[in-house]
């Protein structure tokens, strides 16, 4: 998709360079069928927000983000393209999923309560066992998962590994 920028952030690439010293993971694509639902999806049911938004010929598209994470940014690309308007486009699923990670076990509760409440609960909160911990799954208007979990390691392993504090 030939994208165009409809919101006026500067971008690192026209001031010079991607700012990009080796190969890093930056984001993950995943179709939508109704952009809008996705974006309001996203940005009630998880803690990321919009950062762009872009549009062409083809169709739109949303990038989304956790808000300031500017030193090892990742995206999710939400992309509606005009051919597929309307059409549920969830290629993440049974298990296929986007992880997030929140502070405390409480969290998982109140999203599938959320979630319960609006039709897009897909697990019901359960205790796993190590290293998944205590989760629960939403699934997007397309029907891709997301799964919320506490205490299942992920963030911390890789702060363990290469944070400030590693040895």
């Amino acid at each position: 998709m030939t994208t165009e920028t409809t919101q006026s952030a500067a971008s690192p690439a026209s001031a010079g360079g991607s700012g990009i010293s080796q190969p890093r993971w930056t984001h993950i694509a995943l179709p939508s069928g109704d952009l809008d639902k996705s974006i309001e999806f996203y940005t009630t049911m998880t803690p990321l927000v919009v950062v762009a938004t872009r549009a062409d010929a083809d169709g739109r598209n949303a990038w989304l983000s956790n808000p300031g994470q500017w030193e090892t940014p990742f995206v999710l690309v939400l992309s509606a393209f005009n051919s597929a308007a309307g059409t549920q486009q969830g290629i993440m699923k049974p298990f296929a999923h986007i992880g997030i990670e929140v502070p405390n076990r409480e969290d998982i509760d109140a999203i599938a309560a959320k979630a319960r409440a609006n039709g897009s609960l897909w697990w019901e909160p359960r205790d796993m066992p190590d290293p998944i911990g205590y989760i629960c799954a939403v699934h997007d208007p397309d029907g891709n998962v997301v799964e919320f979990s506490h205490n299942q390691g992920v963030f911390s392993t890789v702060r363990q590994l290469w944070g400030p504090e590693s040895s």
